[in-house]
């Protein structure tokens, strides 16, 4: 033990993490603070570019969110942007989250994220091959993006430039043998140019929040979950979907004899709390 708070692993002790093991250049030491435990869930990555816009925070939340409801850990680089995004949306669901960083676990980058990382070291974990006082250099973030792909079955891009490192991510990702994702955006969108081209070469597109955890083989929404999250009204619309497998907000409507303002506010606080999930107009129980 380094200090109070950072403690270290190398690889080989049983708390190593086994899919970071498999690639071709694991890191021989990890520093870390927080819950070291967390490693041993399911991992996802999400990342995505520093500069993003509304539509690219608030999918990274949501996505984040669903994840984190089907206790899988979401790891990210705590970057401004959809990676900062990626970290609140798991926390705010009561999920775990893991930071990879290119500096030392004692050393915040950015800085505007100190309150950020508070919470991660109290309810996550902070992790980086760099020893504790290393200070944060470009040539750092390229090298960790391996960590935080090899941590994951699963890379999520959920906005990406040309030239963003999260494409980086993505690439590693590809050759350790990983899955790899992509939300699609405008085709006049400099935020997009980098994760469209990824579903060109061959990503899959992410065509909802569901998309991510159905990728990773997980199944429908047990009841006895369902039961643990939702309100009595909103178990009852849960039944209903579970009953006929999809439902429009009229047919809800209808079936509850409520206006649809009361119907969207149900449908939308199930959405956040990752029962439901809406395309095409309709909606749909969602996969765990």
């Amino acid at each position: 033990m380094i200090n109070k708070k950072i403690e270290v692993i190398s690889k080989g002790m049983p708390s190593y993490p086994e899919l970071l093991a498999e690639i071709k250049d694991p890191p021989q030491k990890l520093y870390y603070i927080g819950d070291i435990n967390i490693l041993k869930k399911r991992c996802a990555a999400i990342v995505g570019s520093r500069n993003t816009n509304q539509y690219g925070r608030s999918t990274a939340v949501e996505i984040a969110m669903k994840l984190a409801t089907y206790d899988v850990a979401v790891v990210s680089g705590m970057a401004r942007g959809i990676d900062t995004c990626a970290h609140r949306g798991a926390l705010k669901a009561g999920g775990k989250t893991v930071a990879v960083l290119g500096c030392g676990v004692d050393i915040c980058y950015p800085k505007e994220n100190s309150n950020l990382k508070k919470e991660l070291e109290e309810k996550g974990l902070i992790l980086s091959e760099y020893p504790p006082g290393t200070e944060p250099m470009p040539y750092y973030f390229p090298q960790r993006n391996r960590i935080i792909s090899g941590l994951s079955e699963l890379t999520a891009v959920i906005q990406a430039r040309n030239n963003s490192g999260s494409l980086i991510t993505a690439e590693l990702a590809a050759e350790q043998g990983r899955e790899v994702c992509a939300v699609p955006g405008n085709i006049d969108s400099q935020y997009s140019l980098g994760s469209n081209k990824l579903i060109k070469d061959g990503a899959v597109p992410i065509i909802n929040a569901g998309t991510v955890p159905e990728l990773m083989g997980l199944d429908v929404i047990s009841e006895e979950a369902a039961q643990k999250l939702l309100s009595d009204t909103e178990m009852l619309v849960f039944s209903m979907l579970t009953e006929r497998g999809e439902m429009t907000v009229d047919e809800i409507c209808f079936a509850l004899k409520k206006p649809p303002a009361y119907v969207n506010s149900i449908i939308t606080v199930m959405e956040l709390k990752g029962t439901v999930f809406t395309a095409l107009g309709k909606i749909f129980i969602a996969k765990a």
